[in-house]
């Protein structure tokens, strides 16, 4: 018996299969047809919602990116607080182990997927960036006026240090934080 979902409902079981597939089979070995069989749908159904296992694969990583900036935007919501209190209480880290999307951004072959994620996140920060530096700029907390340059650095900037496997999670952070404070003469 044919199941009907909702076109949203269908995109996204589309999608957490893919992603429970790539975590356990990894990307290479996994097929839209293997995604197809496990959800018990037929072939040319995952090809109506993504043209290309690339297409599925970008959009899961579209996804997990706004998951990981959502928690940033509590930050620019919040206008009590100054630029370098938002700085202090960044959160050490973005993502948690125990969700769908983890074991396939951070498997020893899936590297390469990292990468592109932390761009994607980098991405999707500036703009959430430059608000803030907007808004310290006219407080006075900071006196230069290229802030998309600033956002960018601020953002991208990270990366070397993010991506470094001989630093530990809290070396990171007090690294980052006390580079940025100094950085924006904060």
């Amino acid at each position: 018996m044919r199941v009907t979902k909702e076109p949203e409902v269908r995109k996204q079981e589309i999608l957490d299969t893919a992603l429970k597939l790539f975590g356990e089979n990894g990307y290479e070995k996994t097929s839209i047809a293997d995604i197809a069989k496990a959800i018990g749908v037929a072939q040319g159904l995952c090809y109506r919602y993504f043209p290309s296992k690339e297409a599925l694969f970008d959009c899961a990583i579209a996804q997990y990116a706004d998951v990981l900036v959502e928690q940033f935007a509590d930050a620019e919501k919040d206008d009590r607080k100054t630029l370098r209190q938002i700085i202090e209480e960044m959160p050490t880290t973005m993502e948690k182990q125990d969700t769908k999307y983890y074991s396939v951004f951070h498997g020893t072959e899936n590297r390469k997927f990292h990468d592109q994620l932390a761009l994607k996140v980098c991405e999707k920060l500036v703009p959430l960036v430059e608000k803030l530096l907007q808004r310290a700029k006219q407080k006075g907390e900071i006196q230069f006026d290229d802030l998309q340059a600033a956002a960018m650095f601020c953002v991208y900037g990270q990366l070397g240090i993010l991506l470094a496997d001989d630093l530990t999670q809290e070396d990171k952070s007090k690294r980052i934080r006390e580079f940025l404070i100094f950085a924006l003469h904060l």
